[in-house]
């Protein structure tokens, strides 16, 4: 498999369950992991429940899908959507796939996709049942990212309105709204049970001097469990989130290279 940010991917979105809102920033969010080579969102278009999704789509260039639903009461989009997958897999033209549903549905697809060696990320609301989650690499709540787009989109509004008042007022000032440490982030609290999976993980990997690699933790912790992110406690990374919490120390250890800076975390109660 190519490299986790160089993934060409193929991007499935179940219209019946997924916002219509959520798109946008789930575009920006694959971006992160790699190339959405594929972006197709399945649905009964002619539904006045789904019509909405006409502007989206246009502006994020994916691909509606048309599914009638055969009988009344049953989901026939689930079903397009995994032959589609199925059939994209056989092509050998993605590296990895993003499954875009809160339904539990696609548990034995993602399933199938990772015994096939494809990278598979699952988004879906805080609602999507567990099966599905742990079904997946990687599972980024909607919720999450989310936040995250209205956050840029709330800190480039004010620091457009923080630059035009310095244009008119013609006057050299600091506006306090324009910093990113003002940006609103949800409440920023670690539950002790997340506290005690992350100390578990750490004596799973750490050295003899009880140090563990930040990179190698952050990798095992979603390997644990693919919905842990940072972002659903209120911090950007990981890195910042240990900080905050007195149990564990976190230091960086210098290397022959000064643009290498690795950081180790120890848990101070092991």
């Amino acid at each position: 498999m190519q490299d986790l940010n160089n993934l060409r991917i193929a991007v499935l979105i179940d219209a019946d369950n997924i916002p219509r809102d959520a798109l946008k920033p789930a575009i920006e969010e694959i971006a992160i992991y790699g190339t959405p080579t594929i972006k197709r969102i399945y649905g009964d278009w002619t539904s006045p429940n789904i019509a909405g999704w006409k502007q989206s789509l246009l502006e994020n260039a994916v691909t509606p899908v048309q599914q009638y639903g055969y009988t009344t009461g049953k989901n026939s989009t689930d079903s397009a959507m995994i032959i589609d997958a199925m059939d994209i897999l056989y092509t050998g033209s993605c590296d990895g796939f993003v499954l875009m549903s809160s339904d539990s549905d696609f548990t034995r697809l993602a399933i199938r996709l990772r015994e096939a060696g494809k990278y598979v990320i699952g988004m879906g609301e805080k609602k999507t049942p567990n099966p599905f989650i742990v079904a997946c690499d990687k599972f980024i709540y909607i919720e999450v990212i989310r936040a995250k787009y209205k956050n840029q989109a709330s800190s480039t509004a004010t620091k457009k309105k923080a630059d035009t008042k310095k244009k008119t007022d013609n006057v050299k000032t600091t506006d306090k709204n324009s910093k990113p440490a003002d940006r609103q982030l949800p409440d920023r609290f670690v539950p002790d049970d997340v506290e005690q999976f992350i100390a578990e993980t750490i004596s799973d990997i750490a050295d003899d001097d009880g140090y563990a690699d930040l990179s190698d933790l952050g990798n095992l912790l979603i390997k644990k469990q693919p919905d842990f992110d940072p972002r659903s406690f209120g911090f950007g990374k990981l890195s910042n989130m240990l900080r905050s919490l007195p149990r564990f120390d976190v230091v960086v250890r210098p290397t022959a290279d000064p643009n290498v800076m690795p950081i180790y975390i120890k848990d101070t109660e092991a």
